[in-house]
């Protein structure tokens, strides 16, 4: 089942969602050359528990951070710690803030400094794909119409989508039904109904679409080890479109 959220819930959700979007600003600063992801991780944990929140992912299914920083060939699930970030990296920094019992979720890619023109344009094109998204999410569309739009941005720019995760809806869990893939046809799956939240976040990789989990049992890389960028945002559903809950 989908939830549907009243307005105070999607309130409540809006003010996590506040505190994800202050985080990934917070990152935006601090990402540098020489800057360890453990420091990243440690200033986003002290800004969420600062403002009477908890980071939803320290201690999610055993995770041991508050953030996951994705490095290069990292698409998701990235574990901060002494690895210092240099120029040319890519670093995806993926947040969960809950606060007053309900959650919100999103990410954004950075780049430290004279990163490649290619590089560039996967970064430009993953963050496309997502406004993209939110800019068809209203009621009575189906959901595979937001999984079509992305793969859509993706494969017309010569990137590829990863299938094996997904978005997912958020609320008082971190995931939720429903799930939504970064691809597939439109017109098919749920039909969208004001009050859904949905955590929207397109993952492609500048080469194959394959993708596997290192021994950490956590960080996700590029099957190809070419690079991944990652953005997501949470939104509510409502009658004209997307109420993003994650914006700065």
């Amino acid at each position: 089942m989908i939830n549907i959220r009243n307005r105070e819930e999607i309130e409540l959700i809006r003010e996590s969602g506040r505190l994800v979007a202050g985080a990934l600003d917070l990152a935006s600063e601090l990402v540098g050359p020489g800057v360890e992801t453990g420091t990243l991780d440690r200033e986003i944990e002290e800004y969420i528990i600062g403002h009477g929140a908890t980071p939803e992912f320290k201690g999610f299914h055993g995770y041991p951070a508050a953030i996951c920083a994705s490095i290069n060939e990292e698409v998701v699930h990235g574990i901060p710690g002494s690895r210092a970030l240099r120029n040319g990296d890519i670093v995806g920094i993926d947040v969960g803030v809950r606060k007053n019992g309900y959650v919100a979720d999103g990410a954004r890619t950075f780049a430290v400094n004279g990163i490649t023109e290619g590089t560039e344009r996967l970064l430009g094109v993953t963050k496309e794909a997502l406004n993209k998204a939110v800019s068809i999410v209203r009621e009575g569309i189906h959901l595979s119409d937001v999984s079509h739009a992305i793969q859509r941005v993706a494969e017309d720019a010569g990137f590829s989508v990863v299938r094996e995760l997904t978005g997912h809806g958020v609320g008082t869990e971190l995931h939720e039904p429903p799930e939504i893939p970064n691809y597939g046809d439109p017109g098919l799956g749920p039909v969208l109904k004001v009050g859904m939240v949905l955590a929207i976040e397109p993952m492609f990789n500048a080469g194959t679409p394959g993708v596997e989990t290192l021994a950490d049992n956590w960080t996700v890389v590029t099957a190809d080890r070419n690079r991944s960028a990652h953005f997501e945002h949470t939104v509510a559903v409502t009658t004209t479109g997307a109420d993003v809950l994650t914006r700065s």
